[in-house]
This record gives C-alpha cells, sequence and structure tokens, in this order.
C-alpha cells in the first residue's frame, strides 16, 4: 500500500466557541502602564486632588473675603448692578449688538445652548483613546477657546464696572461737586449737558467714555440728530433709555449740542 503524504487543515466554525468566560474582567495586571486598580489607587488619587482643590478654595475664602457692594440708594440713577462672578462673563457677552437687542436670543438662548449640549454630548462625539492634548487637536483647541473666552469677558466685565465707579467718582454720577464749570458763552445744549450727572457718570464730564462705554466727542460724525435723540430716550444696548432730566426744549437743544460734535 503506497504512502501518500497528507496535509492536516483545521477548519473553524463560527458556532463553535473557542473559549469560555464566566464574566471575570481581566487583570489590570495584564494591561502594564494603562490600567490601575480603582481601590485604593485611582480613589485615593481623586481625594488627594479633591483636599488640594478644598484646601486652595478655603485659603482663597480666608484670605480674600466676598466683598460687600454698595448700600442701596434710590436716588443713585448711575448705580450699576452686577450679577455674581461665575455670571460676570454671559452678563458681558450680553453687552455686544449682536446678542443683544433685536438678537438677545441669540446670547440668552442659543450660545448657552449649543455650549451646555455641546458639554452633554462631548463623551460621544470624543471617544477616542488618547488622554494627551497633542493627540487631541479638536477638543484641545475647543477647550481652550472656551476658557479663553470666559477668563476675557470676565475680566471685561470687572474692567467695565471699575471704570464706570471711577467715572461717576471723578465725572458726577450723582455728585456735582466734580464737574467742571461751564463757561458763560457756552451753547444751551453744553450747559445741559453738564447738568446730566447720570450722563456724565457712564460718558465723563469730558465726553471721553469709560471702559466699554463709548465717547461722545464725535458722535455727530457717527448719529444723525434723529439717531441721537432716538438713543436718549429709547437707549441702546447697555444705555437704558429715560435717563434725561429736562424738558423736551432742553433734549432738542442736547441733541442739537451733540449732534454738533464731529
Amino acid at each position: 500500500m503506497a504512502n501518500h503524504d497528507k496535509d492536516v487543515k483545521y477548519v473553524g466554525d463560527s458556532r463553535v466557541v473557542a473559549e469560555k468566560h464566566d464574566g471575570t474582567p481581566p487583570s489590570y495586571s495584564e494591561f502594564p502602564g494603562k490600567s490601575e486598580p480603582f481601590w485604593p489607587d485611582f480613589l485615593l488619587k481623586e481625594w488627594m486632588v479633591a483636599a488640594v482643590g478644598l484646601v486652595g478654595f478655603l485659603v482663597l475664602t480666608i484670605s480674600h473675603p466676598a466683598p460687600i457692594g454698595d448700600q442701596a440708594d434710590p436716588n443713585n440713577t448711575s448705580f450699576l448692578p452686577l450679577p455674581d462672578w461665575y455670571f460676570l462673563f454671559l452678563y458681558q457677552f450680553l453687552k455686544y449688538p449682536w446678542a443683544s437687542g433685536d438678537y438677545v436670543l441669540v446670547g440668552t438662548v442659543i450660545v448657552p445652548g449649543l455650549a451646555f449640549t455641546a458639554l452633554l454630548l462631548a463623551p460621544w462625539l470624543d471617544r477616542g483613546p488618547e488622554r494627551r492634548p497633542n493627540r487631541r487637536p479638536v477638543a484641545t483647541t475647543l477647550m481652550m477657546l472656551a476658557l479663553v473666552s470666559i477668563v476675557y469677558l470676565t475680566w471685561a466685565a470687572v474692567d467695565s464696572a471699575a471704570s464706570h465707579k471711577s467715572a461717576n467718582h471723578q465725572g458726577g454720577g450723582g455728585d456735582t461737586e466734580d464737574i467742571p464749570p461751564v463757561s458763560e458763552d457756552a451753547s444751551p445744549g453744553e450747559k445741559i449737558w453738564a447738568k446730566q450727572a447720570s450722563c456724565i457718570g457712564c460718558h465723563a464730564a469730558d465726553m471721553s467714555g469709560a471702559g466699554t462705554v463709548p465717547g461722545l466727542t464725535d458722535v455727530g460724525s457717527r448719529l444723525s440728530a434723529e439717531e441721537i435723540k432716538d438713543v436718549i430716550v429709547n437707549g441702546r444696548g447697555q444705555m437704558p433709555g429715560g435717563m434725561f432730566q429736562g424738558t423736551d426744549e432742553e433734549l432738542d437743544q442736547l441733541v442739537e449740542y451733540l449732534a454738533s460734535l464731529k
């Protein structure tokens, strides 16, 4: 009987279970450098970070107590109410023309809604295993952009409030002792301007403006007399309406004076 070489071939069948698992996850020791036990290693690190953050927060509250705001004064028309510090960036965001006025829904609903939805969907949108920031350019860029925007808007809100308060002390804000005297040959509108403590409190006595408050030294080049009157009566952006104190005739004289500033 002749001998023939025979090859042994193994055929796999998907219906046959190759290995049986009892449901026990593999040991973290099988993945050196990529895993660690939850107890106590990982949980201990979390506790240490939380303890350091809590101690730092307590030291900050002790070294810098929360400031007490100005006393309520119904006669102070230049008072500028501010929200708590963690809402200052949204408060500043609503000052811009494309997020206020006719577009107030953009600043109050659409932009915060998109930001909240992005944070909510972040675990599903970015499922990469990498943890290093340089390997996650999209997530890192978006997060850095959000942080820089929040820090800048918060700083701008604080700076604007400080400039507003400083202008009130320097230019009036209800105290007419600091308002420079008006010459005898000044126009009627200029004399009326010197009496508007609420206007001077924001725009300064020399009309140079302060912070995000625009100056009025060339307002006649930017707005017509009708537009200036409309802003004074109805307000615009962060400026409320109804701040003018005087008669309709005095209002027209003030508008004529402001429109002449080129």
